[in-house]
């Protein structure tokens, strides 16, 4: 159908005329983007026009306008259609009447409608007293009427912004970073808001606002190709969910992606993340440029009064060789020459982080244009400005993104390119991958005082993650690049051989600290082994603190941070040739061997309750707050009998208790008390609502293990009672065996989406196969169970190959099922 066929349809149908159009339109496989939004606003104007002609009659002084998003021709499927009738005051009557007649027939369509019925001093004044009504003027656009009063009330609208701006501007800029901070930055955000979140189509919006004032302009390479990329999803979300909304919701991501022809929703992900940071570069360069100008106003009548008139020429300061500070950014020196010293960028990028202080756009851009490629292997100044800039903390993140908006990242590290923008689909990690790399990096550098190599620990920071670009596992991918990278930059043969180390295994120490038996010697050595030296341990140690700090609240914790610094004291031991072919276990404390010795008198299980807090983050110049909660801390003695696991599992998801770490463990008595006890530390968090009392627990526990509390049953019954809500699918549970993990145990692995009763099912599982549970270790991360069990046969050994293999695939059963 053409577009002539689609609006003789409008005219011979009137409103349904319209509304068989306007769907044949947008099912139109053929046109899409701003062709079909513009057809579709196009559209819209000629079925308004003729509702406006009919009603208005012999009536003059009116036209009717279209504001906002449609003012600007950008109509997707579901957008509001935002109007304002204008009026000049003569027939107020006849005027309203007119209204009803365009307003009911878009509401009888079932399209949403913003409207509004004003003269043009109403109009006016109601922007001067509503940024928000002004910014839609702003895009103000005749449809139809007297064509003067719409072109009078555009002209005086945008004088008045232009009037008002000094103003106004800050006043926009304070409602952009409200909305971010409530909304969040759509870069990183795995279920994105489009148009509120940081990076949007609302900021893209403010962008062209601050270029109608003339006082500031935002860079425009990519800015409109963003804006319509974005604007693209938001049309395929309208179409594939029917609804007008502007959250990107995962459930839909897969139909999103396929309605734009995309391979998958990662690669979704991947150009709306991209086409926001384009957003928001542009965003934070044309807010420093308001900010610089209105403060040259400011300043500029008391200079010229102090200088006698004339133009103050702005003052710049040296920071390095090439780059100079000026106006309060860093920009190239006059005699700079980015084409004969390819270090430049680097020495300018290291230089401004270090000031604390922005590079200016314009320097970014001079450099990006001509600067030389660096040499390979790089000269060691541009490896030394390359750790400079990684170790400056916290100024490093954005002085890093004006190096990646202009591609000057990529060019340097051209590995940086699969990992820019990359979504992590995990609810642990708040970052995309590159973004974690550089928070990673930031927060190395305070611990650069840690150890021996710093920069092989900031290097090692920007690279642990980068093989999560390639297919397979990351560490081993990533083993393979960072031996490339290091070797490029400069590196002599033994620092990129503990680079690739420390990539490889940048997960090794919290993964065994918190899933494997630390008595066992087996794990220790396995650990001292794969690091290979002293010094490789203390950078690995202070690596995984920053890795864990940059990936999320949910990824560390003192008790995390306690027990990988145990292991690594046990390793630590190993490389200085200790034996550790009969370890001491460790010895309890007073209170653990209190409650076993008050388990074995009794001969039924004790407890005990106690909040977990650890020390507050210090801010340096503020007082230090309270303490922060970690949880409640939950010691149980039991007599050794079957059926521990599950019972107190059972007993804590029945009084809706969520597990976030457990540790089970037979302990030795002191000389003379007869019996064997196995000790439960838990920390665990009410769902909602305050904890059960510990008596309570206690009675139900006891019931549990002598069988008269049907904990399955009642745990069915709830589920039962609550159903199931809509929510994102989790990934299937997997159960796997760890090899030579222990000579003394086999250890059988869980990774499975967290729920209430798990680490029930997991225990009765367990018991249900007849296998001896010799300790356990659980933690929760964000949404996810990762656990580790260590089991023997009947009589204390591990189990063979097969058995093993038998076990984990009926656990993996159970919890699939």
């Amino acid at each position: 159908m053409t577009s002539t066929d689609v609006h003789k349809d409008v005219e011979d149908s009137g409103p349904s005329g319209y509304a068989a159009a306007r769907l044949r339109l947008l099912q139109e496989g053929a046109r899409s983007g701003p062709p079909r939004r513009s057809a579709l606003a196009d559209l819209t104007d000629d079925w308004l026009s003729g509702l406006f002609t009919a009603g208005a009659e012999a009536l003059r002084g009116v036209s009717l306008i279209a504001v906002g998003g449609y003012g600007r021709g950008e109509l997707s499927p579901r957008s509001d259609l935002d109007l304002v009738l204008l009026h000049d005051g003569s027939d107020a009557g006849a005027v309203a009447a007119l209204a009803d007649r365009i307003w009911y027939p878009v509401w009888d369509l079932g399209l949403a409608l913003d409207h509004s019925v004003r003269t043009p001093a109403e109009a006016r004044k109601t922007a001067a007293e509503d940024l928000k009504v002004q910014l839609g003027l702003l895009d103000a656009r005749h449809i139809a009427g007297d064509l003067g009063l719409t072109a009078g009330l555009r002209t005086a609208v945008l004088a008045d912004w232009r009037n008002q701006a000094p103003k106004r501007l800050p006043e926009l800029q304070e409602l952009c970073a409200e909305r971010a901070e409530r909304q969040g930055e759509l870069q990183y955000l795995l279920e994105p808001d489009l148009k509120e979140a940081r990076g949007g189509l609302r900021d893209a919006t403010a962008l062209r606002a601050v270029a109608a004032s003339w006082l500031a302009d935002a860079p425009r390479e990519g800015l409109d190709d963003a804006r319509r990329r974005l604007l693209d999803v938001r049309d395929a979300l309208h179409l594939t969910t029917g609804r007008a909304t502007d959250r990107l919701a995962l459930q839909e991501q897969d139909q999103v992606a396929a309605e734009l022809g995309l391979l998958d929703a990662d690669t979704l992900l991947r150009q709306v993340y991209e086409a926001a940071r384009v957003i928001s570069y542009a965003s934070d360069v044309t807010w420093r440029e308001v900010g610089r100008v209105l403060r040259s106003r400011a300043v500029r009548p008391r200079l010229r009064a102090m200088l006698g008139g004339g133009k103050p020429v702005a003052e710049r300061s040296p920071l390095a060789e090439g780059v100079v500070e000026q106006d309060g950014e860093v920009v190239l020196a006059r005699a700079a020459r980015p084409d004969r010293d390819p270090v430049l960028p680097l020495r300018a990028a290291a230089a401004a982080a270090q000031a604390g202080l922005p590079l200016s756009l314009h320097a970014v851009r001079r450099m990006a244009a001509g600067v030389r490629p660096l040499p390979t292997p790089w000269p060691s100044e541009a490896r030394e400005q390359l750790v400079t800039l990684l170790g400056s903390g916290q100024p490093t993140i954005d002085v890093w993104e004006a190096l990646e908006a202009e591609g000057l990242i990529t060019r340097m590290l051209p590995d940086w390119e699969r990992v820019r923008c990359r979504p992590q689909r995990n609810a642990v990690h708040i970052w995309t991958v590159d973004r974690h790399l550089i928070e990673t990096a930031v927060r190395a550098s305070e611990f650069t005082r840690r150890v021996h190599r710093p920069d092989l620990l900031l290097v090692a920071a920007l690279l642990h993650d980068i093989g999560k670009g390639w297919p397979g596992d990351h560490s081993v991918a990533g083993e393979i690049i960072a031996k490339d990278v290091a070797a490029r930059i400069g590196f002599d043969r033994d620092d990129v051989a503990v680079l690739a180390t420390l990539v490889r295994h940048h997960l090794l120490l919290v993964d065994t600290a918190t899933r494997r038996d630390l008595e066992d010697p087996a794990t220790v050595r396995s650990v001292a082994e794969a690091v290979g030296s002293q010094g490789t341990l203390e950078l690995l140690h202070a690596l995984t603190e920053a890795d864990a700090l940059a990936t999320g609240p949910a990824a560390w914790s003192s008790w995390r941070g306690s027990l990988v610094a145990d292991l690594v004291k046990r390793v630590a031991a190993v490389l200085a040739g200790d034996d550790l072919d009969e370890p001491e276990a460790a010895a309890p404390t007073a209170e653990q061997e209190r409650l076993a010795i008050e388990a074995v008198a009794t001969g039924s299980p004790v407890l005990s309750l106690r909040a977990q807090t650890e020390p507050p983050a210090l801010v340096e110049g503020q007082p230090a707050g309270d303490p922060e909660p970690l949880g409640v801390e939950l010691l149980i003695a039991v007599p050794d009998q079957p059926r521990v696991l599950p019972a107190v599992a059972g007993v804590l998801a029945v009084h809706r208790l969520t597990v976030r770490t457990a540790e089970l463990r037979a302990l030795d008595l002191p000389d003379g008390v007869e019996g064997s006890v196995l000790l439960l530390n838990w920390r665990v968090a009410a769902q909602y609502g305050s904890l059960p009392q510990a008596a309570r627990l206690r009675a139900d526990l006891v019931r549990a293990l002598d069988g008269s509390l049907d904990v399955a049953g009642r745990l069915a019954e709830r589920d039962a009672a609550y159903p199931r809500r809509r929510g994102v699918i989790a990934p299937a549970a997997r159960v796997t065996v760890a090899s030579a993990a222990s000579r003394h145990a086999t250890v059988i692995e869980v990774r499975a989406q967290d729920a209430p009763g798990l680490l029930f099912r997991i225990g009765r599982a367990l018991e249900d196969a007849g296998v001896r549970m010799r300790s356990a270790h659980v933690s929760t991360l964000g949404a996810n169970a990762v656990d580790a069990f260590y089991v023997t046969d009947g009589k204390g050994a591990p189990l063979g190959a097969g058995e093993a293999a038998s076990v984990a695939r009926k656990l993996e059963e159970t919890l699939r099922g």
